[in-house]
């Protein structure tokens, strides 16, 4: 899959230089010099004796402290290790000019150096990202589109893909609501992921996805073609700046669907909220009550207002939305073949694999960051 340089068959010499320069790259990318003086600026916020006057002011200090240490912490400690892979490197190349090569010293270092790839690699992402929100936690959304019965299946298992993709990352997930497909799979869900860059990261994935197999629904087994959307929106906690008039909604409440324990199914708890002058529409059912749901779909209407908003300001409807486009063909975004043979191809950067059932798993990060770089190279 297309992806950033490794080190390949490289001497450990030649690696370590390679990794000293893209080590040199993302320093600058992420502003190292930058958050030094700014974590500076932020101990001395932080020790001011009135700091949690201001309890909401605190906590931004104090968390921003905390991402900006941890940033520096990890790039340093990184910085380390390659100067220490570096003296091995030495010790490696001296005993063989000795005549006495060390295979314990040799084995170290490749290790060394497979490690550090693999740390540089993950700094590397972290410097792709430049967004005002990609460091936020995203808001979800799947919706069946063209293929009827196996569009369902496919939005289905398009939400398991992210789910299990964002357990791999540690990220925490909430399914905040599920509408059942009439025969299987589901016609639409909302899901909300947490974890530093979950934003940034899915905001790769926002498009039409293509899905081609031999289909199970049809009793000739025929091969279909169907297609579901993503969209993803950043999660903002408080969004003091959106003012939500009650006159402009309409609540709606229904029983919950799907799996969601001993709740669902007994009490009208679900929650729809449309917000009339722009016909956004939100729901939840993940809750245990009503009262529960309607608060998390009141959250998720206030962030998709606010984006809505800074659309509007900056006058590039496609700034954080993205274009928007048919759920159906020609406007796919990459296409998961099943049958007659299995390949993934993203059709916008050309990366592809054909292990798919490691994507379908969750292992999605190879086209994740092929689009950031493409991103990133675009003017």
């Amino acid at each position: 899959m297309a992806g950033p340089e490794r080190q390949g068959d490289q001497a450990p010499a030649d690696a370590l230089a390679d990794l000293r320069t893209r080590l040199t790259g993302a320093e600058a990318y992420l502003r190292i010099n930058e958050l030094r003086e700014r974590r500076i600026q932020l101990e001395e916020a932080a020790a001011r004796p009135d700091l949690w006057d201001d309890q909401d002011t605190a906590r931004s200090v104090t968390t921003e402290l905390g991402r900006v240490g941890g940033d520096l912490d990890a790039f340093d400690a990184l910085r380390s290790a390659l100067a220490d892979a570096e003296v091995l490197a030495e010790l490696v190349e001296e005993s063989e000019r000795a005549g006495e090569p060390d295979a314990s010293l040799a084995a170290e270092l490749t290790g060394a150096v497979a490690s550090l790839s693999e740390r540089v690699g993950a700094l590397e992402l972290q410097s792709l990202f430049a967004g005002e929100h990609d460091e936020r936690d995203a808001i979800g959304e799947l919706h069946a589109g063209a293929g009827g019965t196996d569009a369902q299946d496919w939005a289905e298992m398009l939400l398991r893909m992210y789910t299990r993709w964002a357990e791999r990352r540690g990220f925490d997930v909430e399914v905040d609501e599920v509408t059942e497909g009439q025969e299987a799979g589901i016609l639409s869900a909302t899901f909300i992921v947490k974890g530093r860059f979950a934003y940034g990261l899915l905001d790769t994935e926002r498009g039409v996805h293509r899905l081609v197999r031999m289909s199970p629904f049809d009793s000739q087994h025929r091969r279909q073609t169907s297609f579901a959307s993503f969209d993803v929106t950043p999660f903002l906690e408080d969004v003091d700046d959106v003012e939500i008039d009650e006159k402009d909604l309409r609540v709606d409440t229904y029983r919950s669907s799907g799996a969601g324990g001993q709740h669902v199914n007994k009490t009208d708890s679900a929650v729809r909220i449309t917000h009339l002058p722009t016909g956004i529409v939100v729901s939840c059912q993940n809750e245990r009550s009503q009262h529960q749901n309607r608060a998390r779909a009141m959250q998720i209407l206030a962030a998709k207002l606010a984006e809505r908003a800074r659309e509007e300001r900056q006058a590039e409807l496609d700034q954080l939305s993205g274009e928007r486009i048919d759920n159906a063909w020609g406007s796919q975004i990459r296409s998961y073949v099943l049958a007659p043979y299995q390949l993934v191809k993203d059709l916008r950067t050309d990366a592809e694999t054909g292990n798919v059932d490691l994507v379908l798993d969750g292992d999605i990060d190879g086209f994740i960051e092929a689009e950031l770089r493409r991103r990133r190279a675009t003017p």
